[in-house]
């Protein structure tokens, strides 16, 4: 019998920027608290996703795949998950999460995108919003990668539906995501972290080393409390994958169109391929 680890751990095991680093900072059961959060109020649910790549003019393959992850699993326990994302994205969600409603944020200034983030929110009465990786403002307002490049033009401010919402979840792996400003003060003291980093905060933060593991790992933990398997399996993870790539989308890190995850291969990539007993501790 392999040795029992926390889903926290095993998330940030493979940790290549630096995030690990402000696991000191956060509660040592993340995934339980924000999984156990999202679980106590039943209902509609958006989940935010979409990282636009500059060098490609696409989007990358962190993300759509977790948040589509995500969405079945809230949809198996009766839940009404809601993709929320903007131009860019939107063709590469439509297909991997074929007949799912989607919301469509428009790419319009700050003064209008919290106008249309009030209404949005007024129309469909979210119980909570979760963002995986979603590049989110900085303290000045813009959108930066991890380069530090202004992305503004290519990403809508949904940011604004955070704000505006009391129970929020956000899901990143690099620092400039919704959700990391919880920690702003701390991420540009790691190394390898954006200096101006995120400035939208969330109820709770989930950290790992790729976002779509920090996606598996809330989704493991609410198996655990439902005592139902939820995660997808990795077979199913890989032809998600494979499905973004042929659309289009990119590597995040290295801007290439290849079925890799911000350079981890398939094969290590794949975290719903481990033992379940590893990675869910409960049983089938």
């Amino acid at each position: 019998m392999p040795e029992t680890r926390e889903i926290e751990e095993i998330i940030l095991e493979q940790d290549r920027r630096g995030m690990a680093a402000l696991s000191q900072y956060l509660p040592t059961d993340y995934c339980s608290e924000a999984a156990q959060f999202i679980l106590d109020k039943p209902g509609t649910v958006f989940i935010a996703t979409g990282f636009y790549i500059f060098a490609s003019g696409t989007v990358e393959t962190d993300g759509p795949p977790g948040a589509l992850a995500l969405g079945n699993a809230l949809a198996a326990i009766g839940f009404t998950p809601i993709y929320v994302t903007d131009q860019f994205a939107a063709p590469y969600m439509k297909e991997i999460a074929q007949g799912s409603e989607m919301v469509i944020f428009p790419l319009v200034h700050h003064a209008e995108s919290i106008l249309v983030a009030s209404k949005i929110l007024s129309e469909y009465s979210p119980t909570t919003l979760i963002a995986i990786e979603r590049c989110a403002m900085t303290q000045s307002g813009h959108h930066r990668n991890m380069s530090g490049l202004d992305i503004s033009r290519y990403t809508a401010r949904l940011d604004y539906l955070f704000y505006q919402h009391q129970r929020t979840v956000g899901i990143g792996d690099g620092g400039n995501e919704i959700g990391l400003g919880n920690l702003r003060i701390h991420i540009p003291n790691v190394e390898n972290l954006p200096k101006d980093p995120s400035n939208v905060p969330t109820t709770h933060l989930i950290i790992a080393g790729t976002s779509n593991w920090g996606a598996y790992g809330l989704i493991a933990a609410m198996s655990l409390l439902v005592q139902k398997k939820l995660l997808p399996t990795g077979e199913g993870e890989e032809k998600v994958i494979r499905q973004l790539v042929d659309l289009g989308a990119v590597d995040g890190l290295e801007a290439k169109r290849q079925p890799t995850v911000d350079t981890f291969s398939m094969e290590s990539n794949n975290l719903p391929r481990k033992d379940p007993q590893i990675l869910l501790q409960a049983p089938i």
